[in-house]
């Protein structure tokens, strides 16, 4: 995008707890990179969310190299330590704030499921949030479009929020799923990237007998 004659970068986010990363979460970033024209995306593991529990969340030195892996020879994805580097609650309109402050003359989209567009207005700070980027929203089918585009305009009305709704299959996959079946020793082939496969292998992870790994001290 050409803005006063210099091009101005088409960032997009797609932050999370990655617990584990899976092919849902690509398909969204690689969906939300095509839909709107995006210079690249950026995959954002989360510190710790003040909306999960964290009994049994990997490491965020896990998780990231999880996504490093998952990543790898997509060169229009990038790994963000960002959150992680800061520790404790992730707070987005902290992210952004640093975001907007490194780079001013970006514009930023950050990528949601449509569950999470009916609930961010109970986000901390939602109006730093929708002042700092444009939100992308994937349809889902428990949720109508007619719901979705609701809550989009009213967002609009009592923030000013920019939200585009990508018209996109769902894809059923959920970190919760992908657990469970590698508690039960079920294959994920084709849920996960096979790197990650086998990183969750060597390294214990979401294990019912090696639960404890969950919270090693991996930071690499």
């Amino acid at each position: 995008m050409m803005n006063n004659g210099s091009y101005v970068k088409k960032i997009g986010i797609l932050g999370g707890t990655f617990n584990p990363i899976h092919i849902g979460h690509l398909m969204l970033a690689e969906n939300a990179l095509e839909y709107c024209g995006l210079d690249k995306v950026l995959i954002m593991p989360s510190a710790c969310s003040y909306f999960k529990d964290q009994s049994n969340i990997a490491s965020p030195g896990h998780r990231l190299d999880m996504a490093k892996l998952a990543i790898k020879g997509n060169d229009r994805f990038e790994l963000s330590t960002i959150e992680v580097d800061r520790g404790g609650y992730t707070y987005t309109y902290e992210t952004l704030e640093k975001l907007c402050c490194d780079d001013p003359q970006a514009e930023y989209y950050y990528i949601v499921g449509a569950d999470t567009l009916l609930q961010m207005e109970k986000w901390k700070n939602p109006d730093v949030i929708f002042s700092k980027c444009t939100i992308v929203c994937a349809g889902r089918d428990k949720i109508t479009a007619v719901t979705l585009k609701e809550k989009a305009a009213f967002l609009s009305r009592e923030y000013g929020a920019e939200i585009i709704i990508m018209e996109i299959p769902e894809v059923p996959i959920s970190s919760t799923m992908i657990r469970t079946m590698l508690v039960k020793n079920m294959t994920c082939k084709y849920y996960l990237d096979d790197s990650v496969i086998k990183y969750i292998k060597d390294n214990g992870l979401y294990s019912s007998t090696t639960h404890q790994v969950l919270h090693g001290n991996n930071t690499d």
